[in-house]
């Protein structure tokens, strides 16, 4: 029963998302990809947060990375197609990472935080003073576009909303599957073990700087496809929209919100703020206000989140309904 009831869940979800550009038009449907976006990357750095108990203040500089690496590929290689340019994204996030593992995997607590809250500031120095390759506080702006080439389908262009909408569905459900697929493998419950005690899984034998270490590729690395995506979404990419503090923050936010260390916490929190933003950006400009609030409610009600939340309301309604019928068992008796 259960098995049919989640095959008839996803066939209706994969059927929600087949029709949602039909139904709700370009500018909701340029919403949820920019939704589809924020969730990846959110969702990235929970592998880091939720899963190994790692706080990051600067994994933008994995998102702006992605970015970047697409935007210039694009911009430099000729007739580039679009698989191998997000792949390029990819693969820049992850090098970065690579070269940052050795410091940061020996780094625990406020002194990793603070270490890539000083490593983002400096990428986001470099993107503002390296004019020539970055384009500076203007960015990169203006690359192609490439269509996507399918052997038995011809040439699909990206420059059309709904196309792209399908892509960004795919490219991103695909990497949040795999980073799913991720923790429930043995590594995957080292990594948590990491998290809750260390010296026990030094103790069994584990090597917990190398297991860090590929831990923080993989959350770079997808963190870097979510930039990539969201360059080409915007067809810009700037040190201020890809490198900016609040770009690092927005992640963290959106983790708290819906729940640390779940894995589809960051996915509903990045849908909780998406939807005050568009509720809020009627009545005020003061968005970051009311978002800051919405936090600060969060951390002093619902310091789980929204995921921790529904999990004690349900424990409670079922406390709830079996003491109702242990009393109704002991009335009738």
């Amino acid at each position: 029963m259960n098995r049919r009831n989640t095959a008839l869940l996803w066939v209706a979800a994969l059927a929600f998302l087949f029709f949602y550009p039909r139904l709700f038009g370009p500018y909701y449907t340029n919403l949820f990809v920019s939704f589809a976006v924020f969730a990846a990357y959110s969702v990235s750095l929970n592998m880091l947060l939720g899963y190994t108990g790692l706080l990051s203040f600067g994994h933008a500089m994995f998102f702006g990375a992605g970015g970047y690496g697409t935007a210039l590929a694009l911009k430099h290689i000729p007739g580039l197609p679009i698989i191998p340019a997000v792949l390029i994204g990819f693969f820049t996030a992850m090098i970065l990472a690579l070269v940052l593992s050795p410091l940061m995997v020996r780094a625990t607590g406020a002194a990793f935080a603070m270490l890539h809250l000083a490593f983002g500031q400096l990428m986001y120095v470099l993107a503002l003073k390296l004019r020539g390759i970055t384009g500076g506080e203007d960015g990169i702006s203006g690359f192609p576009i490439p269509p996507l080439n399918i052997p038995w389908m011809g040439s699909i262009s990206m420059n059309d909303s709904m196309n792209f909408f399908y892509f960004v569905i795919i490219i991103l459900g695909l990497s949040g599957w795999l980073m799913w697929f991720f923790t429930k493998t043995p590594l995957g419950q080292v990594q948590i073990g990491v998290r809750d005690n260390t010296k026990r899984i030094e103790y069994l034998g584990y090597k917990v700087p190398q297991t860090k270490a590929v831990v923080y590729m993989m959350s770079g690395a997808f963190a870097g496809v979510a930039g990539s995506i969201y360059g080409l979404f915007q067809n810009l990419v700037s040190a201020d929209g890809s490198l900016g503090i609040l770009v690092s923050f927005a992640p963290i936010t959106n983790t708290v919100v819906g729940g640390v260390g779940s894995f589809f916490g960051p996915i509903w929190g990045t849908a909780i703020f998406q939807l005050i933003q568009e509720i809020s950006v009627r009545y005020t400009e003061r968005i970051e206000l009311v978002e800051g609030l919405m936090l600060v409610l969060v951390m002093m009600f619902a310091p789980t989140g929204f995921v921790g939340l529904i999990h004690s309301m349900r424990s409670k309604l079922t406390a709830l309904s079996v003491s109702l019928a242990s009393r109704k068992y002991v009335e009738n008796a």
